[in-house]
């Protein structure tokens, strides 16, 4: 079956041609994992680049077999750089990335891309991207979002055999997905991602919209429909995020996923913000994420995503509400899988 694998793809690209040569990465505003690294340095291994930003939820199902590349091939000739470039501010801050970094297990090297350097010489548009280099320090191929992952892989080992290495082997990885890093159940998905600043959202209820960047009492709507979402209480809506003045503000989204993500975090370092989520509701019970208990309870610590619904079995629209114990949350994007 692999071999059968490895001859489709050698139809389908028989040639992997040429896309460019390896662009700088110079203008890194920091590293991890190691020494700044250079196009001219990597040349000779076989590169694989990935684009990432530690809140988006595509790059997180795809993370578990790049870690699994640069394990199993690190010894091979490949070089995976991790590049991270932020969608939101908070995602600029050094320590954040850092420390979801090593939450998150990334141990390969990681360039800090805050300045959107490196993503402008890429003339790079995704997150997740991952860009394949051979030996020479050519492109030769291209992945933009989530998935294809047997095809990537064989792509990698191949660029590996062009270099010499003849005992790559056919063999694909097998990866154990877990938490967020869980694939989508795609089969019931279908609410699309949503921002809850006002540059970018979509489907906002409450009765008389939204005041933007200033103070207001906000109402739900009778009902909601789906991939609407409505605040109750204090907020200020502001471009990137909501962020709540008053406590016991809430949040209210009709959604049809198995999973609910909401990108979110304190307004103020150092603090911690309690939170309950409903569905339909009632308690989540079964259907709890790893980010609350089966009440529904759950604190706000750092800037992150957090998973907040995993449904056993998702076969209907369901109403997710989130209440705010304490003031002082933003609250950016909701994600589904």
């Amino acid at each position: 079956m692999v071999k059968a694998r490895q001859l489709l793809l050698a139809a389908l690209h028989p040639r992997l041609p040429v896309e460019g040569q390896l662009p700088s990465l110079g203008g890194a505003t920091g590293w991890l994992n190691s020494e700044p690294l250079t196009a001219a340095g990597l040349r000779g291994k076989v590169v694989l680049v990935d684009f990432w930003t530690y809140t988006c939820i595509n790059w997180l199902r795809q993370l578990p077999y790049v870690r699994a590349w640069a394990q199993k091939y690190g010894d091979q000739g490949l070089a995976v750089v991790g590049v991270h470039t932020p969608e939101f501010e908070f995602e600029r801050n050094f320590d954040n990335v850092r420390r979801a970094a090593k939450d998150m297990r990334v141990e390969y090297p990681v360039a800090i891309d805050s300045d959107y350097a490196i993503w402008r010489a890429f003339d790079n548009r995704y997150w997740p991207a991952l860009y394949f280099v051979d030996a020479q320090g050519h492109v030769r191929h291209h992945q933009f979002g989530e998935g294809e992952y047997e095809q990537s892989e064989m792509i990698v080992q191949r660029l590996l055999a062009e270099a010499g290495n003849g005992g790559v082997g056919h063999e694909l990885v097998s990866v154990d997905a877990r938490g967020v890093e869980a694939a989508a159940d795609w089969g019931s998905l279908g609410s699309p991602e949503n921002y809850v600043g006002y540059e970018r959202t979509e489907n906002f209820a409450s009765p008389g919209g939204a005041v933007l960047d200033r103070r207001r009492v906000y109402a739900f709507p009778a009902r909601l429909r789906l991939n609407h979402w409505a605040l109750s209480g204090d907020w200020t809506v502001e471009r990137q995020a909501t962020v709540l003045n008053e406590a016991n503000g809430r949040i209210a989204y009709r959604f049809r996923a198995r999973d609910l993500h909401l990108v979110m975090g304190p307004a103020a370092r150092g603090t911690t913000a309690r939170f309950r989520v409903l569905i339909d509701g009632q308690p989540p019970g079964a259907a709890h994420g790893i980010d609350v208990d089966d009440q529904g309870n759950g604190t706000v610590t750092e800037q992150r995503l957090y998973q907040l619904i995993r449904q056993p079995k998702p076969n209907a629209d369901r109403r997710f509400e989130i209440e705010f114990l304490d003031s002082g949350v933003e609250a950016f994007a909701f994600t589904f899988g």
